[in-house]
């Protein structure tokens, strides 16, 4: 597979047109590219969730070399600028974890929100944009992790699948991940309808195609084993899609 790097965005290039999905991974990435760096008080916030998803990059780069599928990958953490988020957001940029100020966001003005805009977002979605210009993958399908607690709650799901328009799409994917003996829910722990799939349903929309997010729990996202499994389920939904 063809690899091409900027600040934004890792494009791998599949060389399977028939691919069913073309893949994104908007948190794979906890990278700060220059001029930024993360203030020593928010140290504590690197190598966790709300720094990138952890194991999404696997997930993404796993399954496009399984089936030569495209797959467009963040290379900046999520803590900057959020892209599974609309611009007009307001969770675009962090402004508290855990019940603390993210002093990276701390009074972000303008001109620095247009700035990581500029360098960041827009890039990510146009490498989307101009991918599935020349990609017929009917699916563009989003790879996410989630934490295993959250706010002292420990999660029982360890496999959502986000959806907003497409239950049915969703409802296949659900089957065939239930068949690795995983706990599959859907919409869950966040929900597509509630603007959660934004990057995959944006695109998808533009294009005329079906928008799918996987939100794997990130201890079981860790494990290659695991990963293999969600690969080997996801090969075999891509199967029912030609």
């Amino acid at each position: 597979m063809l690899a091409q790097l900027d600040d934004a965005v890792e494009v791998l290039r599949g060389d399977t047109p028939s691919a069913p999905f073309l893949i994104t991974a908007e948190h794979a990435s906890e990278r700060f590219p220059d001029p930024w760096r993360l203030p020593p008080e928010d140290a504590w916030l690197v190598g966790t969730h709300w720094a990138y998803d952890l194991g999404a990059a696997d997930l993404a780069r796993e399954l496009a070399r399984a089936i030569g599928a495209t797959a467009v990958l963040s290379r900046f953490s999520r803590l900057l600028v959020d892209p599974n988020r609309d611009e007009a957001s307001p969770g675009l940029f962090l402004a508290r974890a855990e019940g603390r100020e993210v002093a990276l966001n701390r009074g972000i003005d303008a001109d620095e929100r247009e700035l990581r805009l500029e360098r960041l977002w827009r890039p990510y979605h146009a490498a989307i944009e101009r991918e599935l210009g020349r990609d017929r993958a009917p699916v563009v399908l989003a790879m996410h992790t989630f934490t295993p607690v959250f706010d002292g709650v420990t999660r029982a799901v360890e496999v959502g699948v986000l959806f907003d328009r497409d239950e049915q799409l969703a409802e296949s994917a659900r089957i065939e991940l239930a068949k690795t003996g995983l706990v599959v829910r859907m919409n869950e722990p966040y929900s597509g309808r509630a603007g959660l799939i934004f990057s995959a349903e944006w695109h998808a929309q533009e294009h005329g195609r079906r928008a799918l997010e996987l939100e794997v729990r990130q201890d079981l996202a860790a494990s290659p084993e695991v990963r293999a499994q969600v690969v080997r389920a996801m090969v075999a939904l891509g199967r029912t899609l030609g």
